[in-house]
């Protein structure tokens, strides 16, 4: 009979059976599919959300894209477009689109010609 280990949500942790279990899909760790099962559903609500953040960042202005229910390819591209019509720097992570400077509204006709549903959030 196999020793079995419960933590205290009342999940599998360890069989001798298979080794450490994964709690959320209850499989062994090797076949766990709960990382391919996050990486196919992408965060957000499909509207865009525009907003201008300063804290942070040493008082300079850094507009952030917030809320696409892209994948992090299509994230990317659309991130590196965005810079391009901007003409400034900026970065994609955590599944939001961070462009350097004050350019909302610029951001906001880009999403726009792109077919993206858009609010600016914020003041």
């Amino acid at each position: 009979m196999p020793i079995v280990k419960s933590s205290s949500q009342g999940g599998l942790v360890y069989s001798t059976d298979g080794g450490r279990m994964c709690p959320e899909c209850r499989r062994t760790v090797a076949e766990c599919i709960c990382k391919t099962i996050a990486r196919t559903q992408p965060a957000g609500d499909s509207v865009a959300r525009v907003v201008r953040e300063t804290k942070g960042r040493g008082g300079k202005s850094v507009t952030v894209v917030r809320g696409l229910a892209l994948d992090p390819v299509a994230l990317a591209s659309l991130g590196k477009q965005l810079r391009a019509a901007c003409g400034s720097g900026g970065t994609v992570k955590d599944g939001m689109i961070e462009v350097q400077g004050d350019h909302c509204d610029r951001i906001i006709e880009e999403l726009k010609k792109s077919g993206h549903r858009v609010k600016r959030a914020g003041g």
